[in-house]
């Protein structure tokens, strides 16, 4: 099929010291791919390899546990120690292989891990702030284990540039550990990582200050656009703008726009939930759940559902107007993530300069050659955003759940193997 007239996706966008040949990133996803023990499996590179083959400009790997304290899902994989540079040099090679840049999103989850199911005795945060959703009630980290928390993110970082990746992403939404601190509502501290604004920063600032003095690697963050926290002390989209700012200043190369916690419901995600809290139940992680919870989502999925389904529909975008005010405030480049599915609404969004680029997920784990399919105008799946592939992270390898949708994406994979032979 002849390409379609060419787009602004396409288009180069300079992030630090390298270059993306195009606008449109696969953002980081739940992979439950690598092997038990945290190290690259070829399984996991089966998932990324046609990804890297549409010539998706940047990709962004699914969490890289900082420590085994951090790792919040089954199969997950690791950046904790140098041992697991070997395996991840061999993502890095398949991204180059086909011109790609790569980065490595580093994580610690804090309290947002079932942890018994996980063998840990507690999880750790900020405060000792339970989480209402997982129903994890963690210890506040001492002083000295906040240094050793900073220290396990920046040696992570290191172990991504001896496996020669291109780039680390700080994660700093989502409720996760960094986000923890940054907001008030889950960090109640009074020593220096904890009450006003610029000290509930330090360990952010602190992780990025350390990743600057011992590595050569681009640095970009993903911050909420809003902690979406009704009724509870979250950080505002000016707060979080302020955030970003003062990293940039630091030196921080770019910055990926998302929304809310764990807590927050899912505002982060938006679609249909009829499928993700059976897929939770039957084949997610909903047996690890307190017995309540599990009695709870049993009972009433269906009502959940329904509510879900009115709060938070699916819709193309739905972070663009938090981008726009990151976008107003920031010089570096700004990606917006959010369910993003079609050209038009990915082309609208950079050309009315909203954002920089767009990252995808779920579009991109229907169609692993989305990026190909949107430049020349060739029909691929389309994902119905049903959440099914999200209620099976932890569980089951990422993939797409929706039966027909996974009929067609197997279809077009065995024609493209075909093709290629």
């Amino acid at each position: 099929m002849n390409e379609k007239p060419s787009s602004i996706l396409v288009q180069p966008l300079q992030i630090g010291p390298l270059t993306a040949n195009g606008r449109v990133f696969k953002t980081a996803t739940s992979e439950t791919r690598a092997t038990e023990d945290g190290f690259v499996s070829d399984e996991l590179l089966d998932f990324y390899r046609p990804i890297v083959q549409a010539g998706t400009p940047l990709i962004v790997t699914g969490n890289l546990y900082v420590t085994e304290e951090g790792k919040s899902t089954y199969r997950m994989c690791g950046a904790d120690k140098m041992d697991k540079a070997q395996g991840l040099a061999r993502w890095a090679d398949l991204a180059h292989e086909h011109g790609r840049l790569l980065f490595g999103q580093i994580n610690h989850c804090g309290r947002q891990v079932l942890a018994r199911a996980m063998g840990l005795e507690s999880a750790v945060s900020a405060s000792d702030i339970g989480e209402k959703v997982m129903g994890t009630r963690p210890r506040p980290l001492s002083r000295d284990e906040v240094g050793q928390v900073v220290e396990a993110y920046v040696a992570s970082a290191e172990v991504c540039e001896q496996a020669g990746f291109d780039g680390v992403q700080i994660h700093a939404g989502h409720g996760y550990l960094i986000n923890q601190f940054l907001t008030p509502y889950t960090n109640r501290r009074e020593d220096e990582y904890g009450g006003s604004f610029v000290k509930r920063m330090r360990l952010l600032l602190e992780i990025f200050w350390g990743i600057r003095e011992r590595t050569n690697l681009a640095v970009i963050m993903k911050i909420n656009g809003a902690d979406y926290l009704p009724g509870r002390h979250g950080l505002s989209t000016a707060q979080l703008v302020e955030v970003a700012r003062i990293l940039q200043n630091e030196g921080l190369d770019a910055v990926e726009v998302t929304v809310g916690h764990y807590e927050s419901g899912f505002p982060m995600i938006r679609g249909n939930f009829g499928p993700f809290f059976k897929g939770l139940m039957e084949e997610g992680i909903g047996d690890q759940l307190p017995w309540f919870r599990r009695w709870g989502v049993t009972w009433f999925r269906h009502p959940l559902a329904f509510m879900f389904d009115q709060l938070w529909p699916a819709r193309e975008g739905f972070n663009l107007g938090y981008a726009r005010a990151f976008k107003a405030k920031l010089s570096i480049p700004v990606i917006c993530v959010g369910g993003f599915l079609t050209r038009e609404k990915m082309e609208q969004g950079v050309k009315d300069g909203v954002c920089d680029a767009v990252s995808v997920g779920r579009s991109m784990i229907a169609d692993p050659f989305l990026f190909q399919h949107l430049m020349t105008g060739q029909k691929g799946p389309k994902c119905t955003f049903c959440n099914a592939c999200i209620a099976r992270a932890g569980r089951l390898p990422v993939d797409c759940y929706d039966p027909e949708i996974k009929k067609e994406k197997d279809a077009m994979m065995e024609n493209m193997a075909l093709v290629s032979k």
